[in-house]
């Protein structure tokens, strides 16, 4: 689960609730099997402090989202997370738009994914389903990526049939290019109880990163039901996976 949005109900008028790390140690309860949290340059949601409390908090791996900045690769570094997965970070974007440019930004990719490795940090790259883009993850020598299935499910909630079924196909055809490559395959971002119960029938992909969708929800049936609902719709989507 990815709990930024359980910070921006927070920050609308400051103070300290509703507390994301709460939420976090409630959703572990419920069920999830790790945390995500993404500390931005402008701090808009997560802060410093919510890190630093995570990881003395958590019983289950923390997924440290970040921009492939000098300041965030020392915090990663300093904090040691499980996992850091690159994103990339625009002041003026609403929440993380589209996938990292690999293939433009190569030589900052692999020198912060190689200083990350080295400190014994998991690291993915949060990549759209392009081949070029999942090529260049592999050749960097980034262990894990997470496909952008943003365009997808936006494509399904406006009623764009063929859109979302052209971006279907290229989410599986990336699967099956990365799976190919070697690379551990994730999958994040719009996804509710319908679409991840359809990607997670993707046999290779063994993550899904899920935030907004749980805490919008959460509003109405509470956390722990939201996040049961949302496992048995993973696992009705992995009984109808297919071996890889």
């Amino acid at each position: 689960m990815n709990i930024d949005h359980v910070a921006t109900i927070r920050n609308a008028r400051g103070g300290d609730l509703p507390d994301p790390v709460r939420a976090a140690l409630l959703a572990v309860e419920a069920g999830a099997d790790g945390i995500t949290a993404h500390l931005r340059e402008d701090r808009r949601h997560i802060r410093d402090n919510d890190i630093a409390r995570l990881m003395q908090a958590l019983s289950k791996p923390l997924n440290f989202e970040m921009a492939a900045t000098d300041e965030m690769r020392a915090i990663a570094i300093k904090t040691k997370p499980h996992a850091a997965c690159l994103v990339p970070e625009k002041r003026t974007e609403r929440t993380t738009e589209g996938g990292l440019d690999v293939v433009a930004n190569k030589s900052l990719i692999r020198d912060t994914t190689a200083q990350l490795k080295a400190a014994g940090i998991r690291v993915s790259l949060f990549i759209a389903a392009d081949p070029a883009q999942i090529e260049a993850a592999a050749e960097i020598g980034a262990p894990v990526i997470e496909i952008h299935t943003g365009a997808w499910c936006e494509a399904l909630t406006q009623g764009h049939r063929a859109e979302a079924e052209a971006e279907w196909r290229r989410i599986v055809d990336g699967v099956e290019r990365a799976n190919a490559l070697g690379l551990e395959i994730h999958a994040g971002h719009g996804l509710d109880y319908t679409t991840a119960e359809q990607i997670a029938a993707l046999a290779p992909i063994v993550e899904l990163n899920i935030g907004h969708f749980l805490v919008g929800e959460a509003v109405f049936v509470g956390l722990a039901e939201t996040i049961a609902q949302m496992r048995a719709a993973m696992e009705r989507g992995r009984k109808k996976a297919k071996p890889a």
